[in-house]
């Protein structure tokens, strides 16, 4: 079993940055997977990252570009560095990881881009 708490939401201008970060109770070195999802209001959730633990990344085309996923597994930690940011990419932000068909979600942070 895997705890997951995310951090670092919150309100941010068109245009700024912010940094989410999501916490794990267990070791992620051998987790396969980490990922960040997101859900806007009366949408569905959508992938934004993930990293392999290997180091491999993808992203939606949406946030390639401006989006940065990186996992530091001494501190069993993933980030979403999120720049450039637009207010379509308000939503509320959750961490998943994949242990080899285990699945487990974190309770999410929102991120609103309003001016």
């Amino acid at each position: 079993q895997v705890q997951l708490v995310e951090s670092g939401g919150g309100l941010v201008q068109p245009g700024g940055s912010l940094r989410l970060s999501c916490a794990a109770s267990a070791s992620i070195f051998s987790i396969n997977a980490m990922a960040w999802y997101r859900q806007a209001p009366g949408k569905e959730r959508e992938l934004v990252a993930s990293i392999t633990a290997g180091g491999s990344t993808n992203y939606a085309d949406s946030v390639k570009g401006r989006f940065t996923i990186s996992r530091d597994n001494a501190k069993n930690t993933v980030y979403l560095q999120m720049n450039s940011l637009k207010p379509e990419d308000t939503a509320v932000y959750y961490c998943n990881a994949n242990d080899w068909g285990l699945i487990y979600w974190g309770q999410g942070t929102q991120v609103t881009v309003s001016s």
